[in-house]
């Protein structure tokens, strides 16, 4: 009798958590997005008064509409049949194969989640952990950037906070999608980030046919007017220097741009620094190791190290500088060329030609902050022991050094007392007597937060 009753109870259990995953499903989330759809409405056209870059109707699109658009498109299905015929399988095994990896790359942006949640988000994030600052928005008010062109904002991997902080200062001029790693695909995470505009990439992905639906939707995107963000470092700087940029999106943006065509291409420099990276322990884990890195193993690193950052509360410093706009059309121009007509390595050497010159860029902007700047005195004198005014003195001739080669520094904040109070909470610096030194152990840290102005000193 107490089996009878308690499989019964199972039963209904079942029962419930099936009908409740049916409500959930069929009407719960379809009303969900029903609800931010309609306040999407009163949001788009608020912020388009005031964005510099207004929304393009391709950023409105339904998601379904841009999976069916991409699956309808000819290069596309050329590239099906091909998967078919170099796999041996039938073709509608690998339109289902590429349907599926359209609907993991393409986003579903939402403007009321974007600027009512995830902006104001962003906003109390950055301004918790980081005091800001920015230089070189003059890019807006650029003749080379009209209102119809594609903009690509072009910026070094620091942080994950990156995204972050770009989305709080760019939210008065566009409405942002970068390109976000597998990281971010997994539940919760995964919706949430698809809804603010992000796309994802596989990294280093052998499948041709991926990387064929993946170069299409990113041609649609710079054809549709969409303002993107993209890292050419392909990742997050393990030792805290400047990578060596990778061509793919890059490549697959030029591939088939018309210089003479209505829209121009526009990629703006960005370069990003901090005086504290939440990952950098990780980070440097994984220096000199090709495998990837453990997203929950960072997360785990991050959330522990949040509650001593929120102490130092407008101490660190976050500082973003924007570079001058590069017009794709008149660096065709320019350069005598048209990728659309070079076969593929003349075009890669193009391609690889720019994304050189616009890391180049990038490192020429590097702004300079007072951990990085303070980290290399301790880094070049990793014996000597050094008192508050020795530091400042050493600070004070490496500004002096930095500004004579042009390097953006934001003299009134560049402060080492304010890089001592959070060298020395961090006990990378020990402290005897008023005279500060490297910590035992704090070499490798001390030496990732100077890489990242160390190429400003070369050839040194």
């Amino acid at each position: 009798m107490r089996r009878s009753a308690a499989l019964s109870g199972r039963v209904v259990l079942v029962g419930a958590a099936i009908v409740g995953w049916i409500l959930l499903r069929r009407v719960v989330l379809p009303g969900v997005r029903w609800y931010f759809r309609w306040r999407s409405r009163g949001v788009i056209e608020a912020v388009n008064r005031r964005l510099r870059l207004r929304i393009p109707a391709f950023k409105l699109t339904r998601r379904r509409k841009l999976v069916e658009r991409l699956m309808r498109d000819p290069a596309v299905h050329e590239a099906i049949e091909e998967h078919s015929r170099e796999e041996g399988v039938p073709q509608v095994v690998a339109a289902v194969r590429a349907e599926r990896y359209a609907r993991e790359i393409v986003p579903t942006f939402n403007a009321y989640l974007y600027f009512r949640v995830g902006i104001p988000l962003a906003g109390w994030l950055t301004r918790a952990l980081y005091g800001v600052s920015v230089g070189g928005v003059e890019w807006e008010r650029s003749a080379a950037v009209d209102e119809d062109a594609s903009v690509v904002f072009v910026m070094n991997h620091r942080s994950n906070m990156d995204y972050v902080v770009l989305a709080h200062l760019t939210a008065e001029r566009a409405a942002l999608s970068y390109a976000a790693g597998e990281w971010a695909r997994f539940w919760p995470l995964g919706p949430l980030v698809r809804a603010m505009g992000a796309f994802f990439v596989r990294r280093g992905s052998g499948d041709d046919l991926y990387r064929r639906v993946l170069e299409r939707f990113v041609q649609m995107a710079v054809e549709g007017g969409l303002t993107q963000v993209v890292f050419p470092e392909g990742g997050l700087s393990r030792d805290g220097l400047l990578r060596e940029p990778k061509t793919g999106l890059l490549d697959y943006m030029l591939r088939r741009f018309d210089p003479g065509g209505a829209r121009d291409l526009i990629f703006v420099p960005v370069a990003i620094n901090y005086d504290w990276v939440l990952e950098d322990e990780s980070l440097l884990e994984l220096a000199g190791s090709s495998r990837g890195g453990s997203v929950a193993s960072t997360a785990v690193s991050v959330v522990r190290k949040i509650p001593v950052a929120l102490r130092t509360r407008r101490l660190a410093r976050a500082a973003v500088s924007f570079g001058p706009p590069i017009s794709a059309r008149e660096y065709a121009r320019s350069h005598g060329v048209d990728l659309r007509t070079l076969d593929r390595e003349k075009r890669a050497e193009e391609v690889r030609v720019l994304a050189r010159t616009l890391m180049q860029t990038i490192g020429g902007i590097m702004p300079v902050v007072p951990v990085p700047a303070t980290a290399r005195v301790f880094v070049r004198h990793p014996k000597e022991v050094f008192s508050k005014q020795g530091v400042r003195a050493r600070v004070r001739g490496l500004v002096s050094d930095l500004e004579g080669r042009g390097a953006r520094v934001p003299g009134e904040q560049l402060d080492p007392e304010t890089a001592l109070r959070i060298l020395t909470l961090r006990r990378l610096l020990a402290v005897d007597d008023g005279l500060y030194r490297a910590a035992p152990g704090s070499e490798k840290i001390l030496r990732y937060y100077a890489n990242s102005i160390s190429h400003l000193f070369e050839p040194e």
